[in-house]
C-alpha cells in the first residue's frame, strides 16, 4: 500500500537529529515533493503521535518558528529547540550551524 503524503512526511520529521532543524521546503522535498512545503505545515498540526515525531524541529527557511506551533505557541517551540542545544541568532534559529544536512537523493 502506498503512503499518504502525511505518513512520507512523518517519516522524514522522525529523522532529523536531535538539536537539528529542517525547513518546510526540506521536508517536503525530502517526503518527495518540494511543492510541499504547506502541506508540511498541515501535516505537522496534525501531528498524531509528537513523542515519536519532533514536529518542534521544524522551521521556516529563514529559521523562524511557528506563531501557531501545535502544542503551545512559538515560545513552547523555542523552549523545546533550546532544551536540544539549537542556537539562536536574532531570534532566529542559527541555520547555518543547526540546519540538517540531510542530501536529497
Amino acid at each position: 500500500m502506498e503512503q499518504s503524503a502525511f505518513e512520507k512526511i512523518y517519516e522524514v520529521v522522525r529523522q532529523i537529529p536531535y538539536g537539528q532543524v529542517a525547513t518546510y521546503g526540506q521536508v517536503a522535498a525530502l517526503a518527495g515533493n518540494k511543492r510541499w512545503a504547506r502541506v508540511v505545515g498541515y501535516a505537522l498540526h496534525a501531528n498524531p503521535d509528537p513523542d515519536q515525531i519532533p514536529c518542534y524541529r521544524v522551521v521556516n527557511k529563514e529559521g523562524r518558528v511557528s506563531d501557531a506551533f501545535a502544542f503551545g505557541g512559538g515560545n513552547r517551540q523555542v523552549e523545546l529547540l533550546l532544551a536540544e542545544g539549537v542556537s539562536f541568532v536574532d531570534g532566529c534559529v542559527d541555520m547555518k550551524r543547526c540546519q540538517w544536512e540531510k542530501p536529497l537523493y
